[in-house]
This record gives C-alpha cells, sequence and structure tokens, in this order.
C-alpha cells in the first residue's frame, strides 16, 4: 500500500507555485529512507519569475524606514515561536534530528537572531558628516545592495535559512532563498510564516538542484549571491558570479582543530569535545573533529574519548537518549564510509567506525588515532560523527598541526596557562577561536572563516554590514 507524498511549493510573489515544467523531485526522511513528500525542481521560468517579484519589491523595501523593517522582523520572530512546534516537526522530517534536541537548541537561537537584526537595522551608523575639503561637506550612507540570492545548506535548513534572510531584510534587500534539494520543507513553511508578515515578493523560496542555484546566481537581477556549502559549490558560485561582478558571501567548509595541552582537564575536556564532535551527527563546519593532544597525555585522553563514543547514542528522532540522528543522505553516508575504508594501516579506529542499523542512514560515533598530517582524513572534511586525534610535543608543532589544513573556519585551545592561550589564539589561523570550550555562537559576534573556508561573516554587525553598500556624497556649501 503506497502512501500518498506531500506535496511542497515554490512561494514566489506572496503566493504557493509548482515548478512551471512541473518537475519535482522525491524529498526522503533521513531517518527511515523513505520519501515523504515532492518538492519543484525548479527551473529558468521559475527563476526568472521570484527574480522578478524580489525586483519589483525592492524599491519599497528598500525605502521602509528601519523602524518598519524592524517591526516585521519582531513580529516574524514571534511567529516563529507561535509555530515552533511545526517548524520542528518540518525540520526533524528534513533531517531526522532528535525532536528534543531540535526544540531546545535551535528554535530559542533562531528567533534570538531575528530580534537581533531586528534591532541592527536601526543602528546602521557611519562616520560623522564632516569638511574634508574647503567648502563641501562629506557624508556616508549606508544603503541595501538589492536582490540577494541566498543558499542554505542541509546540515541546519532552518538555522541557515534565518542567517541568510533576517540580515538581509534587516537592511532593506529582498531575497530569493533556495533550500538545500534534500531539506525544502522547513523552508517552505518558513515562506509561508514570512509571507503573512512581509509585503509579497520581499521573501521568495524556490526549491531545486544545484542547477537551480546556478541558475540564481548566474541570473543578471541579484546584486548579491550569498551560500552556505561545500568548497566546490562556492568556488563554483564565485567563478560564476565573477562574470557579472556580483557581490558574493561564502560560509564554506571546516576542519577544525581543538588544541589540548597537559594542564588540561580531561574529564572535561572530553565531556565538551565529544559533545562538539558529535552534535548533528558531525554534519558542522565547526564541529570539534581534528583533536590534537599534546603527547604527555595521549593516550589517557585517546581512552577517554573512545570510552565518551561508546556511550554516545545515535537513532530515531522520538528518542530522548540520543545526541544525534542520521547522516543527511545516502551519499553523505556513502562519503562517511569512505574516508574509514581509506584509512592507512598506521591509524587506528578506537570506537564505531561503521554504520549502525540498515534503516536510515547512522554511523556510529567515531574515534581515529594514530593519524598523520597529510592523511586523507585530516586534510579533507569528513562531515561526520569522526574525531581524530594526533599527538604533539610542544606549542610550536601544535601550531604546524593546526594550521596545516587548507580550511580556517573554526578552532579551540585547551589550557590553564592563560599566556599560551593568547599566544595560541593570536597565532592560529581561523576565524573563530574558542578557549578551554568549543561549538558556542552568539547573535552578536561574527561567525566566518579564512582560506577555504570563504569570506564575510554571518551574525553580528559584520554580518549586518556584509547585506549594505557605502555611498559617499559630497555637497558644496557654496
Amino acid at each position: 500500500m503506497s502512501t500518498e507524498l506531500r506535496r511542497l511549493r515554490n512561494y514566489i510573489d506572496g503566493e504557493f507555485r509548482d515548478a512551471a515544467d512541473g518537475r519535482t523531485t522525491e524529498v526522503v526522511n533521513p531517518a527511515t529512507g523513505e520519501a515523504y513528500a515532492t518538492a519543484p525542481l525548479s527551473g529558468p521560468a521559475d527563476v526568472d519569475a521570484a527574480m522578478e517579484a524580489a525586483a519589483r519589491a525592492f524599491p519599497a523595501w528598500r525605502d521602509a524606514t528601519p523602524a518598519e523593517r524592524q517591526r516585521a522582523l519582531l513580529k516574524i520572530a514571534d511567529a516563529f515561536e507561535e509555530r515552533a512546534e511545526e517548524l520542528i516537526a518540518a525540520e526533524v522530517e528534513n533531517t531526522g534530528k532528535p525532536t528534543g534536541l531540535t526544540r531546545s537548541e535551535e528554535i530559542p537561537p533562531m528567533v534570538d537572531q531575528i530580534r537581533f537584526f531586528a534591532g541592527a537595522a536601526r543602528m546602521l551608523e557611519g562616520r560623522s558628516a564632516g569638511e574634508y575639503m574647503e567648502g563641501m561637506t562629506s557624508i556616508i550612507r549606508r544603503e541595501p545592495i538589492g536582490v540577494c540570492a541566498q543558499v542554505a545548506p542541509w546540515n541546519y535548513p532552518m538555522m541557515m535559512a534565518v542567517w541568510k534572510f533576517a540580515p538581509a531584510l534587516a537592511a532593506g534587500n529582498t531575497v530569493v532563498l533556495k533550500p538545500s534539494d534534500t531539506t525544502p520543507a522547513s523552508s517552505v513553511l518558513i515562506a509561508e510564516i514570512i509571507g503573512s508578515v512581509l509585503p509579497k515578493g520581499v521573501f521568495n523560496v524556490i526549491c531545486g538542484d544545484r542547477d537551480t542555484g546556478r541558475l540564481m546566481v548566474e541570473h543578471e537581477t541579484p546584486a548579491m549571491a550569498s551560500i552556505t556549502g561545500s568548497v566546490r559549490a562556492g568556488m563554483s558560485v564565485a567563478e560564476s558570479a565573477s562574470k557579472d561582478l556580483k557581490r558574493v558571501h561564502l560560509e564554506l567548509g571546516g576542519k577544525a582543530p581543538v588544541v589540548v595541552f597537559e594542564d588540561t582537564d580531561i574529564a572535561k575536556a572530553v565531556e565538551d569535545i565529544s559533545m562538539a564532535g558529535f552534535f548533528n551527527a558531525g554534519q558542522d563546519c565547526t564541529a570539534a573533529c581534528r583533536v590534537l593532544v599534546h603527547e604527555s597525555i595521549h593516550d589517557e585522553f585517546v581512552a577517554a574519548l573512545a570510552k565518551a563514543a561508546e556511550e554516545t547514542k545515535t537513532g530515531q528522532p522520538d528518542d530522548e537518549d540520543v545526541l544525534y540522528g542520521p547522516l543527511n543522505n545516502p551519499n553523505q553516508l556513502k562519503q562517511v564510509e569512505g574516508f574509514i575504508e581509506r584509512l592507512p594501516a598506521h591509524a587506528r579506529v578506537e570506537a564505531g567506525g561503521k554504520r549502525v542499523g540498515d534503516k536510515g542512514y547512522f554511523f556510529a560515533p567515531t574515534v581515529v588515532s594514530g593519524v598523520k598530517q597529510d592523511d586523507e582524513i585530516i586534510q579533507k572534511e569528513v562531515f561526520g560523527p569522526v574525531i581524530t586525534v594526533q599527538s604533539f610535543t610542544d606549542e610550536d608543532q601544535a601550531l604546524e598541526f593546526a594550521n596545516g589544513v587548507e580550511y580556517a573556519l573554526a578552532s579551540s585551545v585547551w589550557t590553564k596557562d592563560h599566556a599560551r592561550a593568547m599566544r595560541m589564539s593570536k597565532k592560529m589561523d581561523f576565524g573563530c577561536v574558542w578557549i578551554n570550550t568549543h561549538i558556542p555562537l552568539v547573535a552578536e559576534m561574527p561567525h566566518g572563516g579564512f582560506k577555504k573556508s570563504g569570506y564575510g561573516k554571518d551574525l553580528s554587525a559584520y554580518g549586518f554590514e556584509d547585506y549594505t553598500r557605502v555611498k559617499h556624497v559630497m555637497t558644496s556649501l557654496g
């Protein structure tokens, strides 16, 4: 007996629509491996319609006062709270995440982040007007950029949508957002919620695959393209956007080093690091995935971390004892399995290293030791519940290993020595350095990396300013 699949639709110019040519893709719940919905596979006509709607809506939204934009965003935040259970249900079906953790770890920060950017809408400040040439007064204007083409990832579909639309809308831009083809459900619901608040055309959602994203980035209408995704996807977006010099905002991969010195409280560090490494099945570009431990405590630390991994549970969303759910899709499961299968002979799997069950895309909490700096599993992003452990001899070698990858998003240092923590934080080449913690984020502080982790900032006033342009106005006093 077949179950009828739910039909998701694009949201364009204030109304829900199927793809112009009727094409769809199936959407699969990764906790079961079974399809639960269909979503539009949007093509050129759909992208054109969304961009035209956003362009028509831009002048009025641009000219809305900061107070008006703030009120709208505050209403959206309130609506997110009021419809939290619907958002949670959609996201759990999207991703297979634990229901309780989605409720406690995603809804509150999302609402807070929207409210932060609502406040930021009224805080755009520049240098004061002044006379820098005799008889002339100069002023600086901060203006919205225009239509923003935004692509959200599948690891945090709902929260990353917030990171995209909230600063863009607060600054006076209009938005065309594309969720991942594997996780469109929560973004379609977000469109319904936002659509009840904003004028039509200000916020649009189109579903589709990477070709849809490419059409968005290559379209002549957007003034900015923003993506959270893989390095490969980011490089493709940057190349496409270069053809007409669109502004580009990229938040890409990560390979976060976790540097643990000999004076660290091992039990506390293991507890926090295992949580930060396995949370969300390790599908987080800031995950504590690459641990570097001083040689004097290496063996003790590995044993404790392996024990923590063995005690960590993965399972179905309604199981209250699990820390994380499945990997997002069969390709991601295959990728994680491939890293383990290709481990060199000198590496040792201390815990996990295998798929869990035959239903859904679950992978066991995994710890790998004995790895070397040039091993694939050290240099490339696994994006799964896999933590590697390396040994280092001194501060200089720790820095060499930490910085010796192409990613530069997040990192952490674990030590009771304040001076050493300050030296390390200065020399570590990452957009964020946590000290004696790993993974907390707040709306007021920027999130973004260097090197192949991309450029531009999410969250904070810096992220808000990324969605504005600077204009100099000079007037004669004569």
